[in-house]
């Protein structure tokens, strides 16, 4: 906790370090910006932030943000609910969207199994994907991790996790490149992975 006599500069460039890949530099600079030349535009952002803060909650159903008790793929009465594709985070559930190859409904986890961080579980949302598939049948679940340490970490233990589920898994075929993440790949490797996808478990 900072001390109340921090002053407001430092307050400032401490609270833009939060930020993923900001260090002290890079928030020095931001905020150097932000007062230089873009006041309007921060106070812009202060009153979004808070909106979002106020607003923006976890869809009960599939854990992604919405504003609502459940997001608009949720509450989408033609999606094919049998079909469950487990994602790391909102963007990539964006992707897959803009890939057109997947109308079930999905899981977003939101974070990654870090093999570095000893496998720290306390970062995905398992206890809601439980919850989740006790109340509703699912007779495919897709794991749509991405193809790195941690996505192939992630999809170990979501493996693990599932190995009594009684339909299908399945994870998303090796057509994407070593090291992608989904978020970054173009839509036509993405439909082929998704089309491509192989079972990983024996039931």
């Amino acid at each position: 906790m900072k001390s109340k006599n921090t002053d407001a500069f430092t307050r400032l460039t401490d609270a833009l370090k939060v930020l993923p890949n900001v260090g002290p530099k890079s928030a020095q600079r931001m905020a150097y910006d932000l007062l230089q030349h873009h006041r309007t535009g921060a106070e812009e952002l202060v009153s979004a932030l808070q909106q979002a803060l106020l607003q923006v909650h976890h869809c009960r159903l599939c854990n992604t943000f919405c504003e609502g008790e459940m997001c608009a793929l949720c509450a989408d009465q033609t999606r094919d609910s049998k079909r469950l594709m487990i994602v790391h985070m909102p963007v990539d559930v964006a992707s897959m969207e803009a890939a057109h190859c997947h109308d079930g409904l999905y899981f977003v986890l939101m974070g990654q199994v870090s093999p570095a961080q000893g496998m720290d579980l306390s970062h995905i949302a398992l206890d809601k994907l439980v919850a989740r598939l006790q109340n509703h049948a699912v007779e495919e679940i897709i794991i749509a991790t991405n193809f790195t340490a941690e996505g192939d970490a992630t999809a170990y233990v979501l493996a693990q996790l599932l190995k009594d589920f009684p339909g299908k898994v399945t994870r998303l075929a090796r057509g994407m490149p070593l090291g992608g993440e989904l978020e970054y790949v173009d839509a036509g490797t993405l439909a082929q992975a998704v089309y491509e996808r192989r079972k990983i478990t024996d039931n």
